[in-house]
């Protein structure tokens, strides 16, 4: 990757981190950690990746994507309105009682949203259904879906993975954040579903364990993923929860929680002081 598309697409990831902060603090709930563990993915997906047009939401031959950690709707949201989907003034909104931004993604109310999801484990059963739909149509358009790596303590998850696996879905991309923290503490600790790599391996899965921030390595997981044929493609991500935000990195406890206004500044001057640094003020 040359130095000039690398620098976007980390500007890019430092504004879907400010955008979900955003959301989270004005709604004085919903959760950041996993917001901001993705975020490098989402830049990656939505700046470099999917063949989409933010004009054209419902564009028949698009790409689809499907938030199967559904929670972490904030990144997402800030994401999308980043790519012009939405004013980014809708971010402020994000869980008011009639807004179109709501806690976790709704298909029917906000654009660029291809599924419903935030019951966990079955965001990546969609995603095999459209990439099945996909296959039975005749269509080229390629379908990713997002899980947490807790996600992947839920049966669903494994019953979409044969599912995937024995429809030989090729157009299907699974990504794992994996920053290791759930709800309840460490994944290792609640039910510890790893090897992930070696799991989705054993389900027929092509396998890519990467930095889930390195933009380089994001970019030869996703090249991979397109040229891998005959069966679904699953990246592991390994990624920080909070990643960008200082007193929220590995920390379990902001799986879930908003900031208070001294929080919100000092979270907001941590993400400006990299952005001025990649933008060189």
């Amino acid at each position: 990757m040359d130095d000039l598309k690398r620098k976007q697409l980390q500007i890019a990831a430092c504004k879907i981190r400010m955008g979900a902060i955003e959301g989270v603090f004005n709604a004085k709930s919903g959760h950041p950690g996993g917001s901001l563990s993705a975020a490098d993915i989402y830049a990656y997906l939505y700046f470099a990746e999917m063949n989409v047009d933010p004009t054209d939401p419902k564009m028949e031959g698009r790409d689809r994507f499907v938030l199967s950690k559904g929670h972490c709707a904030p990144g997402l949201y800030a994401a999308l309105a980043l790519k012009g989907y939405f004013a980014t003034d809708e971010l402020k909104k994000l869980r008011h009682i009639g807004a179109m931004l709501q806690g976790h993604p709704d298909m029917k109310g906000t654009p660029g949203v291809d599924m419903s999801s935030g019951s966990l484990g079955q965001g990546i059963s969609a995603a095999c259904g459209m990439a099945k739909a996909a296959k039975l149509d005749g269509k080229s358009y390629r379908v990713y879906t997002l899980l947490g790596d807790g996600e992947c303590e839920e049966g669903q998850v494994w019953e979409a993975a044969m599912f995937a696996a024995f429809n030989h879905l090729d157009n299907l991309c699974v990504i794992v954040d994996n920053n290791g923290l759930q709800i309840d503490g460490p994944v290792s600790e609640v039910v510890g579903p790893e090897p992930l790599d070696s799991k989705f391996a054993a389900f027929g899965f092509e396998t890519i364990v990467i930095d889930g921030h390195n933009f380089d390595e994001l970019e030869a997981a996703f090249v991979k993923a397109r040229e891998t044929k005959g069966k679904p493609t699953a990246i592991i991500a390994k990624t920080v929860k909070g990643k960008g935000v200082s007193f929220m990195e590995n920390k379990v406890n902001w799986h879930g929680a908003a900031p208070n206004a001294e929080q919100y500044e000092i979270a907001m001057n941590d993400l400006k002081q990299i952005l001025s640094g990649l933008e060189g003020k």
